[in-house]
């Protein structure tokens, strides 16, 4: 694989975690292949009692465990010594901006990152004030960790990676990638169970077949995520074809509710 090698640390307490969950898929080719370099800190290994404690209770009250300031800033700072200049620290926070394709391309860019997964009712303050450049959530939902968001980023950096994939057009094809979900996607056989491959994409037609697939992506997005719309501009082919779905379901719906 060409070119320097993205290098990602992530401190966690369960860096076991993080290289199992690696060694498959599009992220274990891209380790094996050299274009990434992941490596994990502990902060229990910043420890100094018998215990190795890495947490406390809260000051103020209430349920749960923080983590203290003084094991995670040490192992973030151990992470980012390994890092080249310009890699970010990110926390993994429901509290943080929203991960996003866009993001993705972004940090894809970048020679490298800190990903911190926190754990417990979360990350004493002073670690996000002097250990944190940045925050990214990945949904409006609560884990139990960080971890898994930290493995979702790397797994949606790395595929944005050069010579990561097999075919470089995946990437630029995924759902989001446009900012609109994906098309549907057939393979052999032609029928299945009474369900045929629609003719278009067996046409052999380029032009009509981007089309279909332009006109699909738009319907499948207004029907499930309409927001997604909402952010962006469309081509004025794209507007039209918006226009061509919305106006057919008018009619399907008008044709339903006569009374014949």
């Amino acid at each position: 694989m060409d070119g320097q090698a993205m290098k990602i640390e992530v401190v966690t307490l369960f860096p076991q975690m993080i290289g199992a969950a690696l060694r498959f898929g599009v992220v274990g080719r891209a380790l094996s292949r050299g274009g990434l370099a992941v490596g994990t800190e502990d902060p229990r290994d910043h420890t100094s009692d018998p215990h190795r404690t890495v947490d406390d209770r809260p000051y103020g009250g209430g349920p749960g465990m923080v983590l203290k300031p003084g094991p995670v800033l040490a192992a973030i700072r151990a992470a980012q010594a390994r890092l080249p200049q310009g890699s970010p620290r990110i926390c993994l926070s429901a509290q943080g901006e929203r991960f996003t394709q866009a993001r993705a391309r972004e940090l894809a860019g970048l020679p490298g990152m800190v990903l911190v997964a926190g754990r417990y009712e979360g990350l004493d303050e002073r670690i996000i004030e002097l250990g944190v450049d940045r925050q990214l959530s990945i949904g409006d939902y609560v884990l139990s960790g960080g971890e898994l968001p930290a493995l979702a980023v790397i797994d949606a950096v790395a595929r944005l990676l050069p010579g990561v994939l097999g075919d470089e057009r995946s990437s630029g094809e995924d759902s989001f990638a446009e900012g609109l979900l994906e098309w549907p996607q057939y393979t052999r056989p032609e029928v299945f169970e009474g369900h045929a491959v629609p003719p278009v994409l067996m046409s052999g037609n380029h032009a009509d077949i981007a089309r279909w697939r332009l006109g699909e992506a738009l319907a499948r997005t207004w029907r499930r995520r309409p927001d997604l719309l909402l952010e962006r501009p469309l081509s004025p082919e794209g507007q039209r074809l918006l226009n061509e779905f919305l106006a057919a379901g008018a009619a399907a719906g008008a044709d339903r509710g006569r009374i014949t």
